[in-house]
């Protein structure tokens, strides 16, 4: 699984992978709501219900997804697209505390495959959510490559082992 590590001042959770596809697949699947539905989640911890795109600066984007028996939602608005090597957008959701913050993506060609960079970013006043999201990104990158490479969905995900 990817490392996520945060930035020295706070603010920030960063992380990389090197996933075997064009940078073009990648984006396909960051943006695209079918695709979004087969790999966002994972069967006993988080599954998609609901994913919408407007894939233009200014257009909004919206998932939801049942969580431990919940309805989880997060949303954000496009700020910056450059398909395929750049995705930056706005990101709130309804965990208890949530601020808005910023998510950028980018891709890069890097032999046969790209590297995937990510900084989720306005974090610094908000603990609960840089905890969150620095657990959280490893497994999503972890989700994408696995989709983008072998065809893994989120139902036929195994059930994580609790500790």
């Amino acid at each position: 699984m990817p490392a996520t590590s945060l930035t020295p001042d706070g603010d920030a959770v960063v992380g990389e992978i090197l996933i075997a596809a064009p940078p073009e697949r990648i984006f396909q699947a960051l943006t695209d709501p079918a695709q979004l539905m087969q790999w966002w989640g994972q069967k006993g911890m988080f599954l998609s219900k609901d994913w919408k795109t407007d894939v233009r600066v200014g257009g909004e984007w919206r998932g939801e997804a049942e969580m431990r028996g919940c309805t989880f939602w997060i949303k954000g608005e496009y700020v910056e697209i450059d398909p395929p090597r750049l995705l930056v957008f706005t990101w709130v959701s309804n965990m208890p505390g949530e601020t808005p913050s910023l998510v950028r993506i980018e891709l890069h060609t890097e032999g046969s495959g790209t590297r995937l960079k990510l900084r989720h970013s306005g974090l610094a006043a908000n603990e609960a959510a840089r905890v969150n999201y620095q657990g959280m990104w490893p497994a999503l990158l972890s989700w994408v490559a696995g989709f983008v490479e072998k065809g893994e969905r989120a139902d036929a995900r195994p059930v994580p082992s609790m500790p």
